[in-house]
């Protein structure tokens, strides 16, 4: 049963399918692996030991009749701390919201239900999923599976940590800024950014609305794909037949590899190259908008977000942990007209790089330019804090930006990723493409 833990989530739920795995002793096999585990109180604000429980039951019957809602039906998974969960405590990471307990599911989460997933709980997260390193010294930081010092990237962190750890076979996470793509890196895992507006945000705490996203932390590509499904009530892409062969990749150059670090610069470089032994062509590419968008980030992201969480904040400044506080009211100082102009520009930068990749299956780029920094340091050095944060998210953003789909694969270097880059609700084609690549990055 302890082989279990390991599985990916589609190998648990074509185990549940053909009765080798019962539904109810795999949910009570990871129970009893969170419950033993030491660091679990740093990765799960609450374990829904009696939810998971009848989920698994009710999966066993419908498994037993014949009658499985879906591939998945049965698998358990964890739910970063900002889906709401009916009866349960869901705080976004913050002490702003200590107490806050909705009254219904989230539609992702009642979507997940309806295909039979389990849900063990709730996952620690950034305060308000505003910071891409995964500290949160209000509430937890969760453990880096590759370095015990370390962060485990955010703000999706006790998501990630959740299957790195093998305490659930997916996690669900968000992604404003890289939320689900750096704890994804910088754990080994996959993790797909969704294009805004493919899964509902009914029942999600917002950061910045404009931005934020829904998507899963998993194993494989072929978890990602039925995750997708699963969280807004489709059918799985088929990724049987993938291949590399022929693709035309663009590797943006601009903005992206600079200060790059020595480890990921190079674990890039050889994921790039597997890349082109498989078949694909890949092309450098110098995209102007970049250089010019990236410094309307500040605009876009905190006048929204401090739009939404400025009264709270400032009613109660000191339940914050002051970097992320004084990111959040770093959002006052612009003007309506600013953050209009701001929306315009973007906008139009998104239709010159939509111009300029169209004759590409996909673009590529360093996950993340640096490794996971030390959580030590990070509190003890605000200059520190300060270059490692934006330099987390830098590359990452621009899937944001410019309303991508997007996914980290892991390079087979620790803590090391290479990111591909997709069009617009075009998350099946790009799942296709992750496929391939996967199995050529081995």
């Amino acid at each position: 049963m302890q082989d279990w833990l390991r599985m990916s989530a589609a190998d648990l739920g074509r185990g549940i399918g053909t009765g080798e795995i019962d539904a109810v002793a795999l949910t009570e096999t990871y129970l009893k692996a969170i419950d033993r585990h030491a660091d679990s109180a740093r990765i799960y604000t609450v374990v829904t030991h009696d939810r998971a429980r009848a989920e698994a039951r009710a999966a066993a019957g419908r498994a037993q009749a014949g009658q499985r809602c879906g591939p998945l039906d049965g698998v358990p998974i964890s739910w970063k701390d900002m889906v709401d969960s009916a009866g349960v405590a869901t705080e976004a990471g913050s002490k702003l919201l200590e107490g806050r307990v909705p009254a219904r599911d989230g539609e992702v989460l009642r979507n997940a239900t309806a295909a039979g997933l389990v849900c063990l709980g709730k996952t620690h997260m950034s305060e308000l999923a505003f910071s891409g390193l995964g500290l949160n010294p209000m509430t937890a930081t969760p453990p880096c599976i590759n370095d015990a010092t370390a962060v485990p990237g955010g703000s999706s962190s006790g998501a990630a940590a959740s299957v790195a750890f093998d305490l659930a076979a997916c996690g669900v996470g968000s992604d404003t800024g890289g939320s689900v793509r750096i704890p994804s890196a910088w754990n080994d895992l996959v993790g797909l950014k969704t294009t805004s507006g493919r899964l509902s945000l009914e029942g999600v705490v917002p950061l910045a609305a404009k931005f934020d996203t829904i998507g899963p932390l998993c194993r494989t590509v072929e978890d990602a794909a039925l995750m997708l499904a699963a969280l807004e009530g489709g059918r799985a892409p088929d990724l049987r037949g993938a291949s590399l062969r022929g693709m035309r990749f663009a590797a943006l150059q601009t903005v992206v590899m600079d200060d790059m670090r020595e480890t990921p610069l190079a674990a890039y470089q050889d994921a790039v190259q597997r890349l082109r032994d498989a078949g694909a062509q890949i092309t450098p590419l110098e995209a102007p908008e970049i250089a010019e968008v990236m410094p309307l980030s500040g605009i876009l992201y905190t006048a929204e977000a401090y739009g939404i969480w400025g009264d709270a904040i400032e009613a109660a400044p000191d339940k914050m942990f002051g970097a992320i506080r004084d990111r959040f009211r770093s959002g006052a100082e612009f003007r309506a007209a600013d953050y209009v102009a701001a929306c315009r520009r973007l906008d139009r930068f998104r239709a010159d790089w939509a111009t300029r990749v169209a004759g590409y299956d996909a673009v590529i780029m360093p996950t993340a330019p640096n490794l996971p920094p030390d959580a030590k340091r990070l509190m003890e050095d605000d200059a520190y804090y300060l270059t490692e944060n934006l330099l987390t998210l830098r590359n990452t953003r621009v899937g944001n930006l410019m309303d991508l789909s997007s996914v980290t694969l892991p390079t087979g270097v620790p803590s090391c990723g290479i990111m591909f880059c997709g069009a617009p609700f075009a998350e099946e084609r790009l799942l296709r493409i992750a496929q391939a690549a996967e199995t050529a990055l081995g």
